[in-house]
């Protein structure tokens, strides 16, 4: 039987990797990608000595030769692509006086323009398998923008845009795309070196846990179509909204 496969694109070390265990959970061949694709090999060893099927991959979302590589090289090697992740971060704080030109731009390429040619490139294999999942990770930056988060809220306010024209397009060929709104710090390492309450709201349940997080992507790909979910917005329960 060919392999059914779950490419997340942004496998970093909390969010992304957590979303590549619960798909390998759930049963998926998965293809993780980030740009150093070799700090990815303890999250494979992990996987694949659970009994898992897991492959590793250096990629940068933002090289469209690269990409359009990846997703040839997993479906002619490996399986049939049956769910996309895009996953991609680029949440740099920056004052707009601060903001040169080089910088709003880079922050783009990674938070939007990545978004369009990973997504375009799965709407590709998934149009040709008459089935399938995309999925977009989104922000608080992607509903409103901060003070400081010019550059970063227009490229999530874009990459939103993207996901809900590509959902009108590609939801009557049976293609599920949603995006996932996380409008709440979540358990990672730079939360816990640099927010000081991180640790008390841990303890009562007041900030997000990559795994409970990724749980939902799974449920995203696994709900049935007449009742598909475009966006998902997640926070703790005490977050005010």
């Amino acid at each position: 039987m060919t392999a059914r496969v779950a490419l997340i694109i942004g496998a970093g070390d909390a969010i992304g990797s957590a979303i590549t265990r619960e798909f390998a959970a759930s049963g998926l061949t998965v293809c993780a990608a980030r740009r150093n694709g070799e700090r990815l090999g303890p999250l494979v060893e992990e996987l694949n000595g659970a009994g898992h099927c897991a492959h590793a991959f250096s990629c940068d979302a933002r090289k469209e030769d690269a990409v359009t590589a990846l997703f040839a090289h997993i479906e002619a090697e490996i399986g049939e692509i049956e769910v996309v992740v895009f996953n991609v971060g680029a949440n740099v704080p920056m004052g707009i006086l601060e903001t040169d030109s080089r910088k709003f731009f880079k922050i783009w390429e990674m938070a939007c323009f990545a978004g369009f040619l990973c997504g375009r490139e799965a709407a590709r294999y998934l149009t040709r398998h008459g089935r399938g999942t995309i999925i977009f990770t989104g922000a608080t930056a992607s509903l409103r923008g901060a003070a400081g988060f010019a550059a970063f809220a227009s490229a999530k306010h874009g990459l939103r845009a993207l996901a809900q024209s590509m959902a009108r397009e590609l939801g009557p060929k049976n293609i599920h795309v949603a995006h996932v709104v996380i409008d709440a710090a979540v358990d990672t390492q730079w939360i816990s070196e640099n927010v000081p309450e991180s640790a008390a709201l841990k303890l009562k349940d007041g900030i997000v846990n990559p795994a409970d997080l990724a749980r939902n992507y799974v449920m995203l790909h696994q709900q049935p179509r007449n009742a598909w979910t475009f966006e998902l917005d997640i926070r703790p329960w005490i977050e005010h909204w």
